[in-house]
């Protein structure tokens, strides 16, 4: 069974991208555009992965996941930040949040990739 991914940003040239990557992958996915479809999403259907950005309209991405890792349905789901924002100071935040990952925009598919295999366990 394919491994589900929700993929969160507001820039929908971004989900285009990350979403055909992943499929090349055999991975599914859905995609949100802002914070409050991605909780939504989420809830709804349950996703393997989230690759959350942190800047979005409707709940940003901080929001999205303390909601998420509030939520005994969501808690559990592995969540990787992309984002433009590169401060040292949000990396550290993001990753003491206990988020499983950290990538900025513009980011390496290749390395997006590794980290979405080695987090789902499919790493090669």
């Amino acid at each position: 069974m394919e491994k589900k991914i929700l993929v969160v940003d507001d820039e929908p040239k971004i989900v285009q991208v990350i979403t055909s990557r992943l499929k090349a992958n055999h991975y599914e996915t859905c995609a949100a555009f802002d914070g409050m479809q991605a909780v939504h999403l989420a809830h709804e259907q349950k996703p393997d992965l989230i690759i959350l950005d942190i800047r979005m309209p409707a709940g940003g991405g901080m929001s999205v996941y303390k909601n998420l890792k509030m939520s005994s349905d969501t808690a559990t789901i592995p969540i990787i930040f992309l984002t433009a924002d590169a401060s040292p100071e949000t990396r550290e935040k993001v990753l003491e949040m206990g988020a499983e990952g950290f990538i900025t925009k513009p980011f390496d598919s290749e390395d997006l990739m590794k980290k979405v295999n080695d987090i789902l366990g499919e790493g090669a």
